[in-house]
């Protein structure tokens, strides 16, 4: 099997889950590095950590980031692209790479770690890339509705305005 795979809106590619951390801040190449010794750390009581090192699917979409557990195809995580504000790969260590995602519930940031052989800088740039052409749908997006807006006002004021002139005239 490929290790991506693409559609017309998607790719989804594998990877070997090394587990969820949850930090401090939503970015820096430090806190990426400090989630990836908060990751080698053994805690038994750590529920986050005990689907660590599995092979997963990451789906990328325009609409987030989906994971989900190779064989059994379950959803582990599901991370909308505007929540995500932090992708990289460790320096130290090119084949792990992470990305940082807001709670969407909470005021709380996770840190989503990978490994990936071959992989890790194509897919941190897709990420990147992903979540760049989603903020510019949002603003086009965002545009059209205000160009609306603006344009309603201006029919609304020159029908206005072509009463007075027409009152005006007579």
């Amino acid at each position: 099997m490929s290790d991506i795979l693409e559609d017309e809106s998607d790719i989804s590619f594998t990877a070997k889950f090394l587990g969820r951390v949850e930090v401090v801040r939503p970015s820096g190449q430090q806190i990426l590095e400090e989630a990836v010794q908060s990751v080698k750390k053994p805690e038994k009581f750590n529920s986050e950590k005990a689907a660590k090192k599995s092979k997963v699917l990451i789906f990328l979409s325009m609409s987030g980031i989906d994971i989900l557990e190779y064989k059994t195809k379950f959803l582990l995580y599901s991370c909308p692209l505007p929540t995500v504000s932090f992708c990289a790969v460790l320096r130290d260590s090119p084949k792990v790479f992470g990305f940082i995602a807001q709670h969407p519930a909470a005021d709380m940031y996770h840190c989503y770690l990978f490994q990936s052989q071959k992989l890790a800088p194509v897919l941190v740039s897709a990420i990147g890339d992903a979540f760049r052409a989603s903020r510019k749908e949002q603003n086009v997006r965002g545009g059209r509705d205000l160009n609306k807006v603006l344009q309603r006002e201006n029919d609304e004021l020159r029908r206005k305005l072509g009463g007075h002139i027409y009152e005006a005239l007579s």
